[in-house]
């Protein structure tokens, strides 16, 4: 197998890649920040994890649209 096959492959799973840890990331500021909740913190520190959340669902929007178009072209 040449190189540039491994490298194209390789290109092609990492906006899949990015997708992933950034549903993962999201998953995990979700449930911390239901954590956070039931133990009582500060409306401040639960606003900071909603702000969180909310950038991490606009990356994944853009990313997710950005891998859709990128394999619209490929087919």
């Amino acid at each position: 197998m040449s190189a540039e096959i491994v490298t194209e492959r390789a290109a092609g799973r990492a906006p899949q890649r990015k997708v992933d840890d950034l549903v993962l990331q999201l998953k995990g500021l979700v449930h911390v920040r239901a954590l956070l909740e039931t133990r009582g913190v500060s409306a401040v520190e639960l606003d900071k994890h909603t702000n969180a959340i909310a950038r991490v669902r606009e990356e994944l929007a853009r990313t997710s649209k950005v891998q859709a178009m990128t394999l619209a072209v490929k087919s």
